[in-house]
């Protein structure tokens, strides 16, 4: 049987000599090197830790460390091991996290050590045996124990079919979903994207994103790995470092909020960007005033694109002139092997220029939520086209915009935030009544949380206390970064809050 193992992929992509630089880091107190041999060599020994623990096939790892070129060696130990990777965002906290670990039973977590103590304590009462530390310096008990390992390892021989990850994306009503992504979805999604945007040989990825979600992981990892090619490494995003290595790159990817830093530089400039190739923006919609001065600053038109993660990448500008322009203020065409369609309330396809929810199948679409089956059930049409959520129209050329978002979403900063989650946290709090939590425009972050709060009668409520008091109970990008207090909340004649009331009403508030 022919291994479909991803990790089998992208080894088998890896340069001939394998003494050459993989990663390069770009913001550690000096440069650390790491060849493609010290990748090939630091998974096995990982993936010869989680094999003396005898776990199970298919077993969830459940990972929150900061990002590191050894997280990277993680990440490719548990697909080389056969198991489910299962990345947490770094700022979540214990009520969090409680959630992740319960629903996903994973059987090892590995966290930093700072959050050692509360996190293990935390896994331990919800049944899981294993819990090891990775820092980003290159410690932990993980590498402790991985030194003692062989450095040669058999991939585990897995199908296409097979669960690789795990990525949670917050639930409408308060409750994360798990997307179950196979070896065939992340290794179709890879190969579509190296042929779309033209990745060649001698190509650099300045490689500036998180590596707990698709963006970073899928899209950024994937695509330099498969394609061997060698990446400049942030573990942190600083605006005026990352334009000063631009020049020893050729592919940079970034959400929204990172292109307006890099353009409050001024060391941005045509020279800089003189080896580049492409820049690509996602996880968040760029706006039309940030396209425009990126090209008349460099000279480069950024290329739009669409995904989530459930699906992985669905759309994309073009990378060659012959293929098309790339369009501002949409996410281009479908690629290759995906089918998207644009549909009515009644799932009636709609006529071009018109709006309606966004359909898709494809190759990189998920296998459904982990033990929701019917929020799986819920999300597939009859005919086995996944719902998006987001809404769009289709032009005569194939252009996809998206016009807006179901349910209310927020994404701020390139995460997604949403608001029924946001308010079972606000409702919580001594003194509130009740709460509704809406997105308004940010000139850097694309949209900012707010939140418009009701006080039971005869409590005084204040709003520095509600953001301090969430601080410590959820994710920093979650907290609203204000808080109003009212009498009441806008309803319509049948009771529905108005949220679109509530958002025109602070629309300008972040403006200038």
């Amino acid at each position: 049987m022919k291994n479909e193992n991803m990790f089998v992929a992208l080894r088998a992509s890896f340069p001939a000599d394998l003494d050459g630089i993989a990663i390069e880091t770009a913001d550690s107190a000096a440069p650390l090197l790491y060849t493609w041999r010290d990748l090939e060599r630091g998974s096995a020994l990982i993936a010869n830790v989680l094999a003396s623990l005898d776990l199970p096939a298919g077993s969830r790892i459940a990972v929150q460390t900061e990002k590191s070129v050894e997280t990277v060696m993680l990440y490719l130990a548990v697909l080389r091991a056969g198991h489910v990777y299962l990345p947490l965002n770094t700022a979540y906290h214990a009520a969090e996290l409680a959630y992740f670990i319960g629903n996903a039973e994973p059987a090892v977590v590995v966290c930093s050590r700072r959050n050692f103590p509360w996190l293990s304590k935390l896994a331990f009462e919800a049944g899981v045996r294993n819990v090891f530390t990775l820092d980003d310096d290159r410690t932990g008990s993980l590498l402790d124990r991985a030194v003692q390992m062989a450095d040669t390892h058999e991939p585990a021989v897995m199908k296409a079919d097979d669960l690789a990850v795990i990525i949670y994306t917050s639930g409408t009503t308060g409750r994360s979903k798990g997307a179950m992504l196979t070896h065939g979805n992340l290794l179709a999604n890879a190969r579509v994207l190296k042929d779309s945007w033209g990745w060649k040989t001698g190509d650099v990825l300045l490689h500036a994103l998180p590596i707990f979600h698709v963006h970073g992981l899928f899209v950024a990892l994937h695509g330099a790995l498969l394609n061997g090619s060698k990446m400049i490494w942030f573990a942190r995003f600083d605006g005026r470092a990352v334009v000063a290595r631009l020049p020893e790159a050729t592919v940079f990817m970034g959400v929204p909020t990172l292109y307006v830093r890099m353009l409050a530089e001024s060391t941005l400039t045509r020279e800089a960007c003189r080896n580049m190739r492409l820049f690509i923006s996602g996880s968040a919609p760029l706006q039309v005033e940030t396209f425009d001065a990126w090209r008349d600053r460099t000279g480069h038109t950024i290329l739009e694109r669409y995904g989530m993660s459930e699906t992985i990448m669905l759309a994309s500008n073009p990378y060659r002139p012959q293929d098309g322009e790339r369009r501002r203020g949409t996410v281009g065409r479908p690629l290759p092997g995906v089918q998207l369609r644009v549909c009515d309330d009644q799932g009636r396809p709609v006529r071009t220029g018109e709006v309606g929810g966004v359909e898709v199948k494809g190759p990189s679409v998920f296998k459904g939520y982990w033990r929701m089956p019917d929020k799986t059930a819920q999300d597939f049409t009859a005919d086995l086209w996944f719902r998006t959520g987001d809404v769009g129209k289709l032009d005569a050329d194939g252009y996809l915009t998206l016009v807006g978002r179901s349910k209310d979403l927020i994404i701020s900063g390139g995460y997604n935030v949403y608001p029924a989650e946001v308010e079972g946290y606000v409702n919580e709090l001594p003194g509130v009544a009740e709460s509704a939590v809406v997105g308004v425009p940010h000139p850097d972050f694309g949209e900012a949380v707010i939140a418009i709060v009701v006080a039971k009668p005869g409590i005084a409520l204040d709003a520095r206390q509600i953001i301090a008091e969430l601080k410590r109970r959820i994710a920093s990008f979650k907290v609203p970064k204000q808080v109003f207090v009212v009498d009441t909340l806008p309803r319509n004649a049948m009771g529905k809050v108005q949220k679109n009331t509530m958002r025109d009403e602070h629309r300008q508030l972040f403006a200038g």
